[in-house]
């Protein structure tokens, strides 16, 4: 039986050679959401399992690194950063199409609003954004010698590399002339802060929705997506998610403008930088603009990616038209913060 788009009826004599404690007739569910690699719920002999994949069709050079996720999770499995347990690597496509791994399924909450409605009071959504910061923070921290993850990229020139790497990216996924983006592919290069030599495991896409919540505490129990990361510089994670914060609330960016942060017990971007620079030893931080603009940048990239794969009909999902629709949005928001 395929069932969207998972071939179970080869996938289930796989895993149970290969996963342990695997019985049963396996059912599989695709997630909702998520443009980047398919994600399933699996169910089987009472026990539920996540699988996620690698995307079929053709794809763009080092995108949908579903080995690299497993590689990371297996290695923060014992660290102060909260990750699902990795059961499998498979990387033998004539299973079911492509490349996948298994891990622990588990339940929580996941927030896709960062005013977070659902939540019962200020307390809990100031409590909240503190574990995000806490979290971060964590994952900086993590000693990647001793996690075994020292050759997990290249260290030093994080920005130069990226800025190479999300133009040549975009230029492989351009569908149409964006005066924007073309502005930052200039600004970035002629303006890269000097190397300060910080290095460490990057996320790469930290942000509320990849967070899994307890059912009932402000605590995160899982880091997700982590299809990005690689050693890089900390300050990508953290300008990252304060980028997103400067987006509008409605149109797909689920951001914060206009939003009254203290009236729903949200910190402001400097009080949350504060926080981190506390938590990671860090005086304070130069040439913050460049990071927020960067981020801007890269986001646009990743997203004209996604663009370009629906256009193709082989993205995973049913809004990826739309978040294509963001890239031009994205890079004007980078062009505006140049001049400040």
């Amino acid at each position: 039986m395929n069932t969207q788009n998972l071939d179970t009826d080869r996938l289930a004599p796989y895993l149970a050679e290969h996963l342990p404690g695997f019985s049963g007739e396996l059912t599989a569910e695709k997630f909702a959401g998520g443009q980047s690699n398919p994600t399933f719920r699996l169910s089987a002999g009472g026990r539920q399992y996540v699988l996620r994949r690698k995307p079929p069709g053709e794809l763009l050079a080092s995108a949908h690194a579903v080995d690299r996720e497993f590689r990371v999770l297996s290695a923060l499995a014992d660290s102060e950063v909260p990750v699902p347990k990795a059961y499998l690597l498979c990387e033998d496509e004539s299973i079911i199409g492509s490349m996948f791994y298994v891990m622990e399924y588990l339940e929580g909450r996941v927030f896709w609003d960062p005013t977070l409605p659902e939540v019962a009071d200020n307390s809990e959504r100031t409590a909240i954004y503190d574990e995000m910061n806490r979290v971060l923070a964590a994952l900086h921290n993590v000693d990647v010698h001793a996690a075994g993850l020292a050759d997990f990229g290249r260290p030093g020139s994080y920005f130069e590399r990226q800025v190479s790497r999300w133009t040549k990216q975009y230029r492989a996924s351009e569908t149409e002339h964006s005066e924007a983006m073309e502005t930052l592919i200039a600004w970035l290069p002629a303006n890269m802060p000097p190397d300060d030599g910080a290095v460490s495991l990057v996320h790469g896409d930290y942000r509320l929705d990849n967070l899994m919540f307890h059912p009932t505490e402000p605590r995160i129990i899982a880091v997700l997506d982590w299809e990005l990361s690689t050693l890089g510089h900390p300050l990508a994670d953290l300008a990252y998610q304060v980028m997103a914060w400067q987006l509008p609330g409605d149109a797909g960016l689920r951001g914060l403008a206009g939003v009254d942060r203290a009236t729903v017990g949200l910190p402001t971007d400097e009080a949350y930088v504060a926080d981190y620079c506390r938590r990671t030893g860090r005086d304070g931080i130069d040439h913050w603009n460049f990071y927020l603009v960067f981020c801007f940048f890269r986001l646009a990239a990743i997203l004209q990616g996604v663009k370009k794969r629906a256009l193709q009909g082989n993205a995973s999902s049913a809004e990826a038209e739309a978040k294509g629709a963001l890239v031009e949005p994205l890079a004007q928001h980078g062009v505006a913060l140049i001049d400040r």
